[in-house]
């Protein structure tokens, strides 16, 4: 008997990717295209829709093309909060989308927070008052494209994060939906009665009849018959969420932690709603057969961007794989810390204005010294979230699983245990978020029976254990602490 093959679009913020696995979570094949970033001011962050739903088109059908045996289920996922806008009868985008980096709503934010909505909004969605999430994207759009507004309240106007835009695109427009996951980040779902909130909406004057419809992360969310193979489309997620459930993490305590562009860590809470004390956002980790599991998270705008910049903007190493090797060329890092704090800082401290610093210099630093300061950063970034998350849920945690570009350095993994204390698992999939909407689509299908089937999937390819001395650790995480106290004041 041939092996299930699933099929999974993974549509972010840098690339439009298609990734073919087995049902075992091998990658049998994947197809990429780059997005273009518009940035017409200085804040703003835009990319074309009609790009987005080009790449994952043709990404998808170079995949098909190739597959020896069709697809038995497509899973999506995507980058979140990033906000569309378009027309019902003609699938014309009335603006670009809005990306979730873009801070223009920054006034109507702060606007808000004056008029005393903050509690409000964290109370029910268990967000923070901020430009990244798409509600004030939403009211962006209506109130500054000509006619928008007025169109919306007809009714002839759609909204959706990105997965919502392709799924409609995949089924000729039959499909208006959206995900609990992707429902949770745009601060207009309320995550405790799993409903859009009618007194949010009221709030930024949004019309109800522009949201699409909310279902669970495994559900039927119709054929992608734009594809030269038509698929069921069984299983959607945000790509964090995506990310939590292809590491296997679902049992409450357990964490993942991605780097990629930035940094995205979760920690599944159960199925109890709770609000943080320390600026972590709680939001839906999965949603099946109507019963929500719950996730606090912490965000770091700045991760594997950290090293891109000393690439492409520094030029201090020609690929960002030599990254590992310089910084193992010195001892220690030289007294040199770094806090790519570029676009503000996020989790705990949720400083927009905060900007980056490299401090400890001398005329002894080298530029391995560099390197290594900005791949330690990932792991003093970490601690201050896991130690957050900790704080808030009460749960001693020992493992941490991790995925993304930076987690095949393994220097920064290394470090990143060395610093949490923890042990640092990093997984055989490392396409953790693809394989996430896999599973999803998969349990859709009836080719894994649910997440404890998933769960025997998941196998670890490496274990980073902690070798640093108490003291060490000490004198290192107090260098951080001053160098974050610099970027704050």
């Amino acid at each position: 008997m041939a092996h299930k093959t699933l099929l999974a679009i993974d549509q972010g913020t840098t690339s439009s990717r298609s990734i073919l696995f087995s049902e075992f979570g091998e990658v049998l094949d994947i197809a990429q295209k780059e997005l273009e970033i518009i940035t017409p001011h200085s804040g703003w962050v835009e990319q074309d829709p009609k790009h987005i739903w080009d790449d994952v088109l043709q990404t998808a059908n170079v995949v098909l093309k190739r597959a020896n045996i069709k697809p038995t289920a497509l899973g999506i996922t995507n980058q979140r909060e990033t906000t569309i806008i378009w027309d019902r009868s003609t699938g014309e985008p009335v603006y670009n989308a809005i990306v979730w980096q873009d801070r223009r709503t920054a006034d109507l934010c702060n606007r808000l927070r004056a008029e005393g909505y903050e509690e409000l909004i964290t109370d029910k969605t268990g967000l923070l008052l901020d430009p990244y999430f798409s509600a004030t994207k939403i009211a962006w759009i209506l109130d500054n494209v000509n006619g928008a507004r007025e169109r919306a309240e007809k009714g002839e106007l759609a909204f959706g994060t990105p997965e919502s835009w392709v799924i409609w695109n995949l089924t000729g427009g039959k499909k208006h939906v959206s995900d609990a996951t992707n429902a949770s980040r745009t601060m207009l779902y309320n995550i405790r009665e799993q409903c859009w909130d009618n007194e949010l909406l009221e709030m930024l004057d949004i019309p109800k009849s522009l949201l699409p419809e909310v279902l669970d992360n495994v559900a039927d969310f119709g054929v992608a018959d734009a594809l030269t193979q038509p698929l069921k489309i069984c299983g959607a997620a945000g790509d964090q969420q995506a990310a939590l459930i292809g590491q296997a993490c679902f049992d409450k305590g357990m964490i993942k932690s991605t780097y990629g562009t930035g940094c995205f860590a979760l920690m599944n809470i159960g199925s109890e709603f709770s609000v943080s004390k320390n600026r972590l956002l709680t939001t839906c980790a999965y949603c099946l057969n109507g019963n929500i599991t719950y996730a606090l998270e912490g965000s770091v705008f700045i991760a594997g961007a950290a090293i891109q910049w000393l690439r492409d903007g520094l030029q201090l190493f020609g690929s960002a794989p030599e990254s590992e090797a310089l910084a193992l060329s010195v001892k220690d890092n030289g007294g040199v810390y770094m806090v790519p704090a570029f676009t503000g800082l996020g989790a705990p401290y949720w400083e927009p204005e905060a900007r980056g610093l490299i401090c400890g210099l001398g005329r002894e630093t080298e530029k391995a010294h560099i390197a290594r300061a900005a791949l330690e950063a990932q792991a003093y970034q970490t601690l201050d979230l896991i130690g957050a998350m900790c704080d808030d849920s009460g749960i001693a945690i020992d493992t941490i699983r991790i995925d993304g570009g930076l987690s095949r350095n393994d220097f920064m993994c290394s470090f990143l245990s060395d610093i949490l204390n923890r042990d640092v698992e990093v997984p055989k999939v490392n396409e953790a978020t693809a394989w996430g909407a896999a599973v999803l689509a998969a349990i859709g299908i009836g080719v894994f029976e649910d997440f404890e089937d998933a769960k025997t999937r998941w196998q670890r390819q490496k274990l980073f254990q902690s070798s640093m001395t108490v003291s060490e650790r000490d004198k290192l995480c107090q260098g951080w602490k001053e160098a974050i106290l610099k970027v704050r004041s």
